[in-house]
């Protein structure tokens, strides 16, 4: 599959051509971001520590809190490899400084080693260098040491004129159990349907800030389909992974959903469909996923309005919502309308006093013994935490990233 990806330079996302000539600023990388992550993991290269011409360190860090990435550049010691990975990287890319030695000593399945090379041939300290080694020999070194390997064309890189597919499978043989990632000229979706057919993901920059590459298009490229009408079932959720219906999509409509970031689908009665378009009921689309099989998509959406079903209902399913994501949103309503002077009022406006619920409610369920009372003071105690997040705008979805993120962390408290 594709991996966006966005290269940080003086607080700027950019793309070079060869590593060297600036071709083209893309703007601010968390704009950037909130695009690109709709269609997956991204990947964050900061240039400057690359360089060595210091770092885009809270960026980064803004980045991994809010997304999937994986982060490269500069990373040349055991003590900034943590660093990284306990700020959430899913994994680290480690080019020069991946050595058996350092790998050795952090986890496997969060390394990723980078082998950039000019013509077969390793280049170092930013691609400034070239070496003697060879790509397939430095692979074979070290491919015990990591979960998966960027393998970067660096004669192809930011030129649009393709990658070397014939080298990248003979590369993709030779890791074995790694998975491979290849960056370096790559620009059309069939690029990637092959490189992906052989096991491989494609990293992706210059072809997608010009815009000659659409994520939905490199997206479908990737699927596959057995109905006779070449639709893709799409299983439709909402940000706290409750599923909220089934619809079915095209390569045209995943092509609109991704440049439009909303939910699009293909109906099979009126062709592309915009949820919401003469409703209120609209969707912003976060995130597509595909399933191992390549053969059913996920939409992670926020949606707006009653709900999702045709009936004015949350779901499609005759239960109706209910949950935790059904109180986040009976609070969110009650903050825009509650009356003065309801208890609901009472607690958002007047910090104090939610404080002293908050205590209050903690220290009964310390002090709860049986199960039932468990369940009872716990169920408080969320209640009032809601109150809590919804009051300065935090939803489940937020505090469910930062857990993701806190379990990430390489080094432990005693």
């Amino acid at each position: 599959m594709i991996i966006p990806s966005i290269d940080i330079r003086r607080g700027r996302a950019v793309q070079l051509i060869g590593g060297k000539a600036q071709a083209l600023d893309g703007g601010d990388p968390l704009e950037v971001a909130e695009r690109f992550s709709i269609a997956g993991p991204l990947a964050v290269i900061d240039l400057d520590a690359a360089f060595g011409e210091g770092d885009n360190l809270p960026i980064i860090e803004q980045l991994v809190r809010r997304y999937p990435c994986r982060v490269g550049g500069g990373i040349r010691s055991k003590e900034r490899a943590l660093e990284l990975l306990d700020l959430g990287a899913e994994q680290i890319i480690l080019g020069t400084a991946a050595t058996p030695e350092l790998l050795g000593q952090l986890p496997r399945d969060r390394l990723i080693a980078a082998l950039d090379a000019i013509d077969g041939k390793i280049v170092v300290d930013g691609w400034r260098e070239q070496t003697e080694q060879r790509t397939d020999a430095r692979l074979v070194e070290l491919r015990d040491y990591v979960c998966g390997f960027l393998l970067t064309f660096v004669e192809h890189e930011g030129r649009m004129q393709g990658t070397d597919l014939a080298r990248a499978k003979t590369l993709v043989d030779l890791a074995q159990s790694a998975k491979v990632t290849i960056a370096g000229g790559i620009t059309t979706a069939e690029e990637i349907a092959t490189l992906d057919a052989m096991g491989a993901d494609a990293q992706v920059g210059m072809a997608i800030y010009r815009g000659t590459l659409k994520l939905g298009d490199a997206i479908s490229a990737c699927l596959r389909s057995d109905r006779p009408d070449g639709l893709w079932p799409t299983v439709v959720c909402d940000d706290n992974g409750r599923a909220l219906g089934l619809c079915y999509s095209s390569a045209e409509s995943l092509r609109i959903a991704l440049d439009e970031q909303r939910g699009v689908y293909h109906s099979r009665r009126r062709g592309v469909w915009r949820k919401g378009e003469s409703s209120a009921n609209r969707q912003r689309l976060l995130r597509v996923d595909v399933d191992c099989d390549r053969d059913t998509l996920r939409f992670v959406v926020e949606q707006q309005g009653s709900g999702f079903c045709h009936r004015d209902t949350r779901s499609c399913w005759t239960r109706e919502d209910d949950g935790l994501g059904a109180l986040q949103r009976r609070l969110l309503e009650r903050k825009q309308s509650a009356p003065a002077g309801s208890y609901s009022r009472k607690l958002l406006d007047d910090r104090q006093l939610l404080s002293a619920k908050l205590l209050e409610e903690a220290e009964e369920l310390a002090q709860a013994a049986t199960r039932d009372e468990v369940i009872w003071e716990a169920a408080d105690l969320i209640f009032f935490t809601q109150v809590a997040m919804t009051s300065v705008g935090v939803t489940l979805a937020d505090v469910d990233r930062e857990l993701q993120r806190r379990a990430l962390r390489v080094r432990r408290r005693d």
